[in-house]
């Protein structure tokens, strides 16, 4: 999945609220196991920084959500009303 491309299709305005959701989804993720840890380091790094809501640190966040629970990642982007970005996890994942 292109990361870089989805980060491109949110509004620079719904990133912060959208990084606070998609660390609920990851921290309350019952798939820890499915956690690369290069990408858990890459977060905490970006969370250490302040940095989450920056393009780098939303396609960290964006990946591990998917990772962990595509559908409560589609359900946050749905909720945020960012549908382009949702409709094209859900095309990419059922390919």
């Amino acid at each position: 999945m292109d990361y870089d491309k989805l980060v491109s299709l949110i509004p620079a305005a719904r990133r912060e609220i959208l990084s606070d959701k998609l660390v609920d989804v990851i921290l309350a993720s019952k798939n820890d196991e499915k956690m690369p840890s290069r990408l858990a380091n890459t977060i905490l790094q970006y969370w250490q920084r302040d940095v989450l809501k920056s393009e780098s640190g939303m396609a960290a966040l964006l990946e591990a959500a998917i990772t962990l629970e595509p559908e409560k990642a589609i359900g946050a982007l749905n909720e945020l009303q960012i549908t382009d970005a949702a409709e094209l996890i859900k095309a990419t994942l059922t390919s």
